[in-house]
């Protein structure tokens, strides 16, 4: 299937657009071989080297991969970086959901899995998000080290992963609630309440204490039908 020519101007962006557009749609399915240089270069009307010029802008960041003496590849349908750009955008009540889907399965999962030098990281970070007091930044920098201490403790190297990946959009979470008047901000003692249930081994509570945590917020986002 040929691609339509892109416009003149700036035309790497314009090839790379294009390009992205065929691996997303997945008009070229991950692990093909996308069309050779040559024939690109005749699709969209533009030099080789602007078509070779965007897949090395294309291969970077991961999308595409070049063999030499074999051709170009798809390799993942989807940029992270243009992903992480679009979680950014994405409304806060969307991000508040999926940080909640990430933190409760890691609270049941870190009551079931956690050992002492777990508590001890817990306990460290929760202490001193107490005792920053009024320095703003100071609590919204150990709260986020307390959940990402949290994660770490469910043993499941997959959500972690996934948690640091989105680890921006949690950051961001955590001071929307901090700062916004109008949402609801989890208190210390919300906190405390999580850490006694996964340090009891009960899965069932630290599943409701990380729920309780931002569903406050999460209902003050919501709007009413």
């Amino acid at each position: 299937m040929k691609l339509a020519q892109v416009p003149r101007g700036s035309l790497v962006e314009s090839v790379i657009d294009s390009l992205s557009e065929a691996i997303e749609t997945r008009r070229w399915p991950v692990d093909e071989r996308i069309p050779t240089e040559s024939t690109l270069s005749e699709q969209l009307g533009v030099s080789r080297n602007t078509v070779r010029e965007a897949v090395r802008v294309l291969a970077h960041v991961g999308l595409l991969q070049v063999r030499q003496g074999d051709g170009t590849y798809v390799r993942a349908q989807y940029d992270p970086g243009e992903t992480l750009r679009r979680i950014d955008r994405a409304a806060l009540r969307d991000r508040i959901e999926v940080r909640l889907t990430l933190e409760v399965e890691a609270a049941r999962l870190a009551a079931a899995r956690r050992d002492d030098s777990d508590l001890r990281e817990m306990r460290r970070t929760l202490d001193a998000r107490r005792d920053a007091g009024m320095d703003l930044s100071q609590r919204i920098d150990h709260d986020e080290r307390f959940h990402h201490a949290v994660v770490a403790s469910a043993r499941n190297s997959a959500l972690s992963d996934l948690y640091a990946y989105f680890s921006r959009a949690i950051r961001n979470t955590i001071e929307r609630t901090e700062i916004d008047l109008d949402l609801p901000e989890p208190t210390q003692a919300d906190h405390e309440a999580l850490l006694q249930a996964i340090e009891a081994r009960d899965a069932e509570a630290a599943e409701s204490a990380a729920r309780h945590l931002l569903t406050p917020s999460l209902t003050a986002l919501t709007p009413e039908r």
